[in-house]
């Protein structure tokens, strides 16, 4: 059955409207926070990658070229510490947002099957549940979802939009295991996965690479059931190529195809060429990092100095803070009153009830608005405890 767009939820970026403009009415302008979009620019050697291909008289693939399973596999043994995945199915997809809301639907899932996703979550697991017509059920632990659940898909987002929080190669397999003795799907998205911060999931600092749901310390050497979503949009500046991929079970990787074929959602081939080059180099990657790296050694300090507690946030692209224990403060608190200095950030609840608490705080600004952010949240404290 088709789904009525009535049931869908507003448009969470719809209701920030009002405080958006009441931060573009500062006297230095906004600085906008809320959203993660990135804002440096494409390496020059992406732009050359896109524009070497641009002579593409003919349809590419929806499989994409062997050159992008060739490199996907490689940067996964390369970069995220799998080591060799023998028989790995790889398919671009058209940024991972299309994949995420489509992904229910394309693997046939209906009325009285249910999605599991995070409880504190990305929107697009609970809106892709309800485009198939499935059920969407937020849970963290899967004791919580009882023995009837008709379980057929679980998201696990690692590090985790907005949260940043990791999960471990023993949180991954123990959901691995659980959902395949139910015969459903495991998709991670780990979008995030270049970004760790914190000694533990740093190799900078002597850490660990963030890992992912295919390691087969997750999946003890078999890929049945699980899948992997990726993005070039944040560790390459490419958000504007919409260039992504998923990677894992190849028969599942198969079924997608198909149904992709039909659909007619093909990854354009000069893109799947950006991809490439992207997943190939290390360097601008690091450099982009490095980036972030210092915008948060700004903002973080100057969080706290307001007065906000910031919670997780070990990896990716924002800050969950949130006001002190005791002050009573909700997300919109947080929000108006950081647009009254001018500063948007993302109110908790647009990720699900359990983070009406919280706000998102973006690092996806230019070193300049970020440092006026800081100066703006140092001139006053954003809450006060007691």
């Amino acid at each position: 059955m088709a789904t009525d767009p009535r049931t869908l939820p507003e448009f969470p970026w719809d209701r920030l409207r009002p405080y958006a403009e009441r931060a573009r009415a500062h006297p230095d302008g906004v600085v906008d926070l809320s959203v993660g979009t990135p804002v440096d620019p494409t390496p020059a050697f992406l732009q050359e990658a896109l524009a070497a291909a641009a002579d593409a008289p003919g349809y590419p693939t929806v499989a994409g070229v062997p050159a992008v399973a060739d490199a996907v596999r490689a940067w996964f043994e390369r970069v995220r510490g799998t080591g060799p995945l023998p028989g790995l199915g790889v398919m671009p997809s058209i940024g991972s947002k299309e994949l995420v809301a489509w992904l229910p639907t394309m693997l046939g899932l209906g009325a009285g099957d249910v999605v599991v996703h995070p409880e504190v979550a990305y929107p697009t697991y609970d809106v892709g549940a309800r485009l198939a017509g499935a059920t969407p059920v937020a849970a963290d632990a899967t004791t919580a979802l009882g023995p009837d659940r008709a379980v057929r898909l679980v998201w696990l987002n690692s590090p985790a939009n907005p949260t940043g929080r990791v999960l471990g190669v023993e949180h991954l397999a123990k959901v691995v295991a659980w959902a395949r003795e139910r015969g459903a799907v495991v998709a991670s998205d780990e979008c995030y996965a270049d970004l760790g911060w914190t000694a533990q999931w740093d190799p900078d600092q002597g850490g660990r690479q963030v890992p992912s749901v295919l390691d087969p310390r997750v999946t003890g050497g078999d890929l049945t059931g699980v899948l992997a979503v990726c993005s070039a949009s944040k560790r390459s500046n490419l958000a504007g190529y919409r260039a992504a991929f998923v990677a894992g079970d190849p028969a599942v990787v198969r079924g997608l195809v198909e149904v992709r074929r039909h659909a007619g959602m093909i990854v354009p081939a000069p893109v799947q060429a950006a991809l490439v080059a992207s997943l190939s180099d290390d360097a601008h990657v690091a450099e982009q990092k490095a980036r972030y790296a210092a915008r948060r050694a700004v903002l973080l300090p100057a969080l706290l100095a307001a007065g906000l507690v910031v919670d997780d946030s070990e990896a990716g692209l924002y800050l969950w803070a949130r006001a002190p224990e005791g002050t009573g403060a909700s997300c919109w608190d947080l929000v108006a009153r950081l647009a009254e200095a001018g500063v948007l950030v993302a109110p908790g609840d647009f990720y699900g009830p359990r983070g009406v608490g919280h706000v998102r705080v973006a690092l996806t600004a230019s070193d300049e608005r970020i440092r006026a952010a800081a100066e703006r949240l140092g001139a006053a404290p954003v809450v006060t405890s007691g």
